[in-house]
């Protein structure tokens, strides 16, 4: 199986659009949702917006983080061109900043890599997600 080094699945990570975050339930099952978010300082850093709908900005992921920090993140390429397929994944544990110099860091990020945001600058709290080890593939 064709293994991406480090830098590379550092790099294929940042430049993606959106990643899958894994978190725990209470009762031990995941939850899988789809994240936007910025590669700051070696961590990665989601906020919760007001920009895309939702019914609260109390997150169930941000509970099932500070009841477990330990998470998962998926970024993919998926082509019909099987040969051009790869997926990087993050083991990580998770925190809430709800201030700070990384969290401003973070919302700078964030601005900078979706227009959405530069439009709307978010001010929620960020999720930092600090990885524990990575794994990629590629198919060629």
């Amino acid at each position: 199986m064709p293994a991406l080094d480090p830098a590379e699945q550092r790099a294929r990570l940042a430049a993606a659009p959106v990643a899958r975050l894994a978190t725990l339930r209470p009762d031990g099952t995941p939850r899988l949702v789809p994240i936007t978010f910025a590669l700051v300082d070696g961590v990665v850093c989601s906020v919760v917006d007001e920009v895309k709908p939702k019914r609260s900005t109390r997150l169930a992921r941000l509970a099932d983080v500070a009841r477990d920090p330990r998470v998962g993140l998926l970024v993919d390429h998926y082509a019909d061109d099987w040969s051009t397929l790869w997926w990087v994944r993050v083991d990580a544990t998770a925190a809430v900043h709800a201030d700070g110099a990384l969290r401003d860091r973070a919302l700078a990020a964030l601005r900078a890599k979706y227009p959405a945001y530069a439009a709307a600058a978010p001010d929620g709290v960020v999720l930092v997600v600090t990885p524990t080890r990575w794994t990629g593939w590629t198919a060629s």
